[in-house]
């Protein structure tokens, strides 16, 4: 898991890569999961959890531009 302090030093191309990265990974995730085949199921909560970090941190950084 990643923390967001981690994620507030990153650029905006690096949160993408990361977020790209990060929804490949739970896609893989789920199809571990529907082919029983998941050795770590806690690692498909903390992906949500880190790609929902970023959302939120380019959806900051957004509107804090627009003003």
């Amino acid at each position: 898991m990643t923390k967001a302090t981690d994620f507030r030093a990153k650029t905006e191309d690096q949160l993408s890569e990361d977020l790209g990265n990060l929804k490949r990974e739970a896609f893989n995730l789920r199809f571990q999961a529907a082919t029983s085949q998941l050795e770590k199921p806690s690692r498909v909560k903390e992906v949500r959890r880190d790609i929902a970090r970023i959302k939120t941190l380019q959806n900051e950084r957004s509107r804090s531009a627009a003003k």
